[in-house]
C-alpha cells in the first residue's frame, strides 16, 4: 500500500489493481471513499481495462479468433508495479504477460498516475502501444464515494449536481449489456436527488453528458466533493442495492449493445492506438 500525503489530504492506494482505498481530508477528518464492505460490494475504485462493462456472452472476437473476458476486464484484479515518485505522486504500471496474452492478444503498457494538489486527487490513465499492430482497448474509472459522509445525514439527503445538464438521457442495462431502451431524468436546477431505488435496475449509463463536473453535495452540511473529467465520452452512475455509496464512472468505452456482433474492432467506443503511440485521460476529485 502506498500513502500519498500533503497538508490537506492523504490517500492510500493498493498495488493490486492500482486501486484507491481511501481519500481522507485532514481538514474535515472524513474519508470520502466507500469502505469496501463485501456484504454489498468489496471494491473501492477499480481500474477498468481492457474492456468496460459486459461483453456479449463474455466473448469478443478478432476476425475468426474469439476470446473471453469478465465484466470490466482483468486489470482490477492484477498486481501492478508500484513506484512512489514523491510524497504526493505515485505511478502504477501493468504490462502484458503470458496469462493476459491468452485472453487479450495485445502488447500494452497501462499506467495509473495518482497525484495530490491541495484538496484534490488526480488519476491519470496512460496507455502505450509497444507492439507492432493496432492496440484495441477501453479504459475507465469506477470510484465509489461514501454516502452518507457524516453520521447526521442519510442517503436521501444527498444529491448530484451537474455542471451543464438540465436533463439527462440514460441507457438501460439488460443482462449486463446496453439495451435499446432509454429514459430521461429531469434535473431540478441541474440536481439529481439520490435514492437507493435509482440503481435497482443496475447503473445509469450516459452517452451524451454536457457536464464535465459532477458534484456530490447534501442538504444538511457543507461537506462533499467535486468530480471532474474531460474527454470521456461515456459515464456511469451506480451503487449496489441499498449500499451506502455512489460510483461516478468516467469511461472511454462501454458495455456491448444487445445486438453487437462481438467483433472488438466494431465495439462502440473502442480506442484504437497505433504502434508506438500514447494515450492519456485524467479525472480528478476535490473534497471539501
Amino acid at each position: 500500500m502506498i500513502l500519498l500525503e500533503n497538508e490537506t489530504v492523504k490517500v492510500l492506494i493498493a498495488s493490486k489493481g492500482a486501486e484507491l482505498r481511501s481519500i481522507q481530508s485532514k481538514l474535515t477528518g472524513l474519508n470520502y471513499l466507500w469502505k469496501g464492505d463485501p456484504m454489498f460490494w468489496g471494491k473501492f475504485s477499480p481500474v477498468l481495462f481492457p474492456v468496460i462493462g459486459g461483453l456479449k456472452d463474455n466473448t469478443y472476437c478478432i476476425g475468426e479468433e474469439c476470446y473471453q473476458l469478465p465484466r470490466h476486464g482483468f486489470a482490477r484484479d492484477m498486481e501492478f508495479n508500484a513506484e512512489q515518485i514523491s510524497a504526493v505522486e505515485a505511478l502504477f504500471t501493468l504490462t502484458e504477460n503470458s496469462e493476459t496474452l491468452k485472453v487479450y492478444p495485445f502488447e500494452f503498457k497501462l499506467a495509473l498516475r495518482y497525484k495530490l494538489s491541495g484538496s484534490s486527487v488526480s488519476c491519470t490513465y496512460e496507455v502505450t502501444n509497444p507492439g507492432e499492430k493496432e492496440l484495441l482497448f477501453s479504459a475507465g474509472g469506477h470510484p465509489a464515494f461514501a454516502v452518507p459522509l457524516t453520521a447526521e445525514t442519510s442517503y436521501e439527503d444527498y444529491y448530484l449536481e451537474f455542471s451543464a445538464d438540465e436533463s439527462v438521457v440514460y441507457h438501460e442495462i439488460e443482462n449486463n449489456l446496453i439495451s435499446d431502451q432509454t429514459a430521461i431524468l429531469q434535473l431540478d436546477e441541474r440536481k439529481l436527488n439520490l435514492q437507493h431505488s435509482l440503481f435497482y435496475n443496475d447503473a445509469l449509463v450516459f452517452k451524451d453528458l454536457k457536464s464535465n463536473t459532477i458534484s456530490l453535495k447534501n442538504t444538511k452540511n457543507q461537506h462533499g466533493l467535486h468530480f471532474r473529467f474531460i474527454a470521456f465520452p461515456f459515464f456511469g452512475i451506480w451503487a449496489a442495492k441499498d449500499a451506502d455509496f455512489v460510483c461516478l464512472e468516467p469511461w472511454c468505452g462501454i458495455a456491448d449493445g444487445v445486438h453487437h456482433n462481438q467483433q472488438l474492432s466494431d465495439k462502440e467506443g473502442i480506442v484504437s492506438l497505433s504502434p508506438g503511440q500514447d494515450w492519456k485521460r485524467i479525472w480528478e476529485v476535490e473534497v471539501f
